[in-house]
């Protein structure tokens, strides 16, 4: 008689998923280094000590962040390969080394080198990772879990501007509070990733959103290539509309104060239209991270794309007082509300077995968009005299894709890898 074998320790503790998912929240968050709202508060330090043009140093970003995401689809190739777990902990490793980098460049090209890592690693990687890990760990409430992880990381982000500067302050040395920075992302992301990360149920013997039922989903992951993803027109709905969000959320973002100051705003009250576009962002982010699991992309990529294009419109009359927070709560919305449905319904549609991949290459274009943003808006400027008039031809692109939301058909490729397994497996089963 053979002995009974007892399933491994780990199987026999409460559902991990949750576990992820904190996890992935303070992924997010720690890949604040190489967010540009925690790399402003270094820029004039930087420049008053290496004695660099604001001008070469705002080409050396542009520069790192193309650089870093061209690099972003291969990056997320590796994530599928080796697990989240293994990924996070290299680009923690890779992270602190382009932290310690720029704390100790004394040239342009020394920044360039840092901005590189911090953009590719910290912006792109890491939120790429955070992502991929939840996905894996959820279904039915996949969308509700990574829209709690994109809020709560982004509340994470927002805080460190004002600690870092804090910390610049107290030590007097910008670069002694970045080599801080640096020892910091080591020595929580590496232990975190080794210790904490479960790569996918299976490898611990539990199951997708802890249910029994979902046995075979948990033992072989399906979904599209990278490939069938990005021949499937649907798929550039989606990178269409977050990259939309993600380039006009650059751009007034960065220019928001010289953009509202023509609307009669003070620098004040620009800079407080800030809040209700966070506060709009971050309801919008978990709404529609809820709705996701339970409604069909069309009626919300709709919705998303007609309020970022009537945020931008209304940036064009906005006037002092109420006006202004009905700006910030509709484009706040309108810029977030995308970024949750294209992570809630990417792997619904592509399969979550190279969802890294997929997404790698959504994050490359969104990201190489926003690097251009600024400058885009800022020759436009210069060319007319105010915003006005590439606010109202913005304001015709989220409605393109609004078109395309609801004309393009949906992908059909995940339902037919979910028969293929599924059969695949009943057969492994019986034999």
């Amino acid at each position: 008689m053979s002995a009974v074998t007892s399933p491994p320790a780990e199987a026999n503790r409460r559902f991990f998923g949750p576990r992820m998912v904190v996890i992935a929240i303070m992924m997010y968050g720690l890949s604040a280094p190489g967010q540009t709202a925690t790399i402003s508060v270094f820029l004039d330090p930087m420049i008053a000590d290496i004695g660099v043009s604001r001008t070469a140093i705002s080409t050396a970003y542009l520069v790192g962040t193309l650089i870093g995401a061209i690099a972003l689809p291969s990056i997320g190739r590796l994530v599928d390969r080796f697990g989240v777990r293994t990924a996070t902990a290299c680009i923690g490793a890779g992270l602190g080394a382009a932290l310690a980098i720029l704390a100790m460049a004394s040239s342009i090209f020394g920044l360039a080198v840092g901005f590189i890592g911090i953009r590719m690693l910290g912006q792109g990687s890491l939120t790429l990772a955070a992502s991929a890990l939840v996905s894996r760990w959820y279904d039915k409430r996949r969308g509700f879990m990574l829209g709690i992880q994109a809020a709560l990381g982004a509340g994470l982000i927002s805080l460190s501007p004002v600690a870092l500067e804090r910390l610049i302050s107290y030590f007097g040395d910008w670069r002694l509070a970045m080599a801080v920075e640096a020892v910091l992302v080591v020595l929580i992301l590496i232990p975190m990733a080794l210790i904490g990360i479960r790569n996918r149920p299976a490898d611990v013997d539990q199951y997708v959103d802890g249910d029994p039922d979902k046995a075979a989903e948990s033992r072989t992951e399906t979904g599209a290539t990278r490939g069938e993803a990005i021949r499937t027109p649907f798929y550039w709905v989606l990178v269409s509309a977050v990259a939309a969000a993600g380039f006009f959320g650059t751009s007034i973002g960065f220019h928001q104060i010289a953009l509202l100051g023509e609307q009669g705003l003070s620098t004040v009250e620009a800079a407080s239209n800030f809040l209700p576009q966070t506060i709009a962002g971050t309801t919008a982010t978990l709404l529609t991270g809820y709705l996701v699991d339970r409604m069909g992309p069309r009626i919300l990529l709709v919705t998303s794309m007609f309020l970022l294009s009537a945020g931008l419109v209304l940036a064009t009359f906005v006037t002092p007082g109420w006006a202004a927070i009905g700006f910030g709560l509709v484009f706040g919305a309108g810029m977030n509300a995308p970024k949750a449905i294209e992570a809630g319904m990417t792997p619904r549609y592509f399969g979550t077995a190279n969802i890294a991949s997929i997404r790698g290459v959504m994050a490359s274009v969104m990201i190489a968009g926003t690097s251009v943003a600024p400058l885009l808006y800022s020759k436009f400027h210069d060319w007319t005299g105010s915003f006005t008039s590439v606010l109202w031809y913005s304001a015709l692109i989220p409605l393109l894709v609004l078109v395309a939301a609801v004309v393009v058909p949906l992908p059909r490729y995940y339902a037919e890898h979910i028969a293929t397994a599924t059969t695949q497996s009943d057969h492994a089963d019986a034999g």
